[in-house]
């Protein structure tokens, strides 16, 4: 049994982070979903942007929204929602055999919202609506100018991915809101049960910190803030506040370990897979890393609920003179940042596109 069999077995989900035209057009999705065990599909600005950027695969789908005369942004849902809802049916099978747990994939809002929630909700309801898949997920930051939206997302029964969490103060702020959400549902008598998973972003951490600390920590950061929020989320599913939601039909919104591609080449490129197993959690990992997990035999102890030793390690860090709380901050600043430029960028892209596929029109 390869080791993506194994971690599936633990109860751990492997989710792509990835897709491109090719990918749904050649198979090769449809490959990992039998061999590999991926049951499901995150998508980003910087994916989408990647995937438009190169190759032609997006010419014909261009050359009819041009014909409509639709804006950039349009253009893009329209591309971006012909290649997830051709994922999301792809998964369909794994959502029924799941009832609901997996078979998920995920299309992000214009990070241009992201300070301004009612747009956020407005942009999350027209895309979700026009996907018209159950297994969809909109993802939405989770800033604090984004808990408003997602408290609001989940209210009005749109399953929601919380991306840009970097800590665990975060993810609590997050849960927080996607909670009260559920909340409002029972009171209002709705069907609690709005799935949704809060995406923590690992390798970061250590990419802002490499050269910063002693030798002895290097690579450990992200793992040790992965364990201290583990153990939140831990403490969230066995309070009972979330017990006495789950007994009126509500399901835990589950922690997804998101960026767990290895930056340092001279670590394992499993490294933000071996050491981050755990029930009840989802893994979203780059193609590199799936292929390296597939090439393996055996997987890791699972993660302690208590967190292990991440206290100590993060005092360690603290010692060294990292101030966790800014720099947790500061990295999801630079997140949604950087998913602004991508956005900008595809767009970018989209427009140097439109005169050559005019030409070929003509």
């Amino acid at each position: 049994m390869q080791a993506t069999q194994r971690l599936s077995s633990t109860g751990q989900s492997i989710w792509l982070d990835n897709i491109t035209r090719d990918l749904l057009l050649t198979g090769t999705l449809a490959q990992y979903v039998q061999d590999l065990s991926v049951v499901g599909l995150t998508s980003n600005p910087t994916i989408f942007d990647k995937a438009l950027r190169h190759g032609t695969s997006y010419d014909a789908s261009l050359r009819s929204g041009v014909r409509g005369r639709a804006s950039l942004e349009d253009l893009f849902f329209q591309l971006a929602l012909e290649d997830i809802t051709r994922a999301a049916d792809l998964f369909r099978p794994v959502y029924e055999r799941t009832a609901g747990v997996d078979g998920w994939v995920s299309l992000e809002v214009s990070p241009l919202l992201a300070s301004d929630a009612q747009s956020t909700l407005a942009q999350a309801k027209e895309q979700y609506s026009r996907a018209n898949r159950p297994n969809l997920f909109i993802k939405i930051p989770g800033t604090p100018e984004g808990l408003a939206a997602i408290e609001e997302a989940i209210f009005s029964g749109i399953p929601i991915n919380v991306t840009l969490l970097f800590s665990a103060s975060q993810y609590r702020a997050a849960a927080e809101s996607w909670l009260r959400g559920v909340e409002r549902r029972i009171e209002a008598g709705l069907n609690p049960n709005i799935a949704s998973v809060a995406s923590l972003f690992v390798s970061r951490w250590d990419v802002a910190v490499s050269g910063k600390v002693p030798a002895a920590l290097e690579n450990k950061l992200g793992i040790a803030v992965a364990h201290d929020c583990y153990k939140a989320y831990s403490q969230l599913l066995a309070s009972a506040r979330w017990q006495r939601a789950f007994n009126a039909g509500a399901r835990p919104q589950r922690l997804l370990f998101a960026s767990t591609g290895t930056k340092d080449p001279k670590a394992s490129k499993t490294l933000y897979v071996q050491k981050l197993i755990a029930p009840l959690t989802v893994n979203t990992m780059p193609e590199e890393t799936l292929h390296a997990l597939a090439a393996q035999q055996d997987v890791a102890a699972e993660l302690d609920p208590e967190g292990g030793d991440s206290s100590g390690v993060l005092s360690a860090f603290i010692r060294s003179g990292v101030d966790l709380e800014a720099l947790g901050r500061r990295l999801q600043e630079e997140g949604a940042a950087g998913f602004v430029r991508s956005w900008q960028d595809l767009l970018s892209v989209i427009a140097s596109k439109i005169p050559v596929v005019n030409q070929e029109r003509a």
